[in-house]
């Protein structure tokens, strides 16, 4: 999506999409369904008018959105070996962040950022405490359009060695004061020092938004 300083019209365009589904998914009467498409419509034309997705993608998509409209949960796991913290490069932007991604429906959390890890990295895992639960579409720079969270797990590694996978090009331990060019929209420095601060103070408590 294209930046621009203050994305009102991100925030608008969301609401009035979350508006419109969770409309649709309890209304019985049909020219309520018809305004409620109408808002969806709305929408997608917004997208249309500050990105490069046409309105007939965003209606598509909108479509595959059913029910209550609720944040998407997206799990990071932290993984640290001798003071360096383990990072994948991703395919899409050729940027690190933590080995993490979108839980799927009927995933336990933890499991869930253990399996994204040893999937991206090729290291199997533990998730052993929760570093943070962040508001993801507040944090950092993201420009995603439905609403995320996003937990971070700090997790031990039990075994495997660097291997990347279909979303990941390059897997690497890096300190934390010399750190590569981050996929801020997955992983941030704010991410990255509340890591650094759990491994420092084991004792500190969860940081949420």
């Amino acid at each position: 999506m294209k930046e621009e300083k203050i994305n009102y019209w991100l925030e608008w365009a969301r609401r009035i999409q979350a508006i419109g589904q969770s409309g649709l998914a309890f209304t019985e009467n049909q020219y309520d369904v018809e305004r409620y498409q109408q808002l969806m419509g709305i929408a997608a034309e917004i997208l249309q008018e500050h990105t490069q997705i046409s309105k007939q993608q965003s209606e598509q998509d909108f479509k595959w959105q059913k029910g209550y409209a609720t944040p998407k949960i997206d799990v990071r796991g932290a993984v640290v070996r001798e003071n360096k913290i383990l990072m994948v490069q991703e395919r899409v932007d050729r940027k690190w962040c933590l080995p993490g991604g979108w839980a799927d429906v009927g995933d336990i959390p933890s499991a869930a950022a253990e399996r994204e890890v040893i999937e991206e990295s090729g290291f199997n895992v533990k998730s052993v405490k929760v570093v943070g639960v962040y508001d993801a579409n507040r944090d950092g720079r993201e420009l995603e359009f439905y609403h995320a969270f996003k937990i971070i797990f700090l997790c031990d590694i039990i075994d495997g060695a660097p291997k990347t996978s279909f979303e990941t090009i390059g897997v690497d331990f890096f300190e934390f004061d010399n750190l590569p060019p981050l996929s801020s929209n997955r992983t941030n420095h704010r991410h990255l020092n509340d890591v650094q601060a759990h491994i420092q103070n084991p004792r500190k408590k969860t940081v949420f938004d």
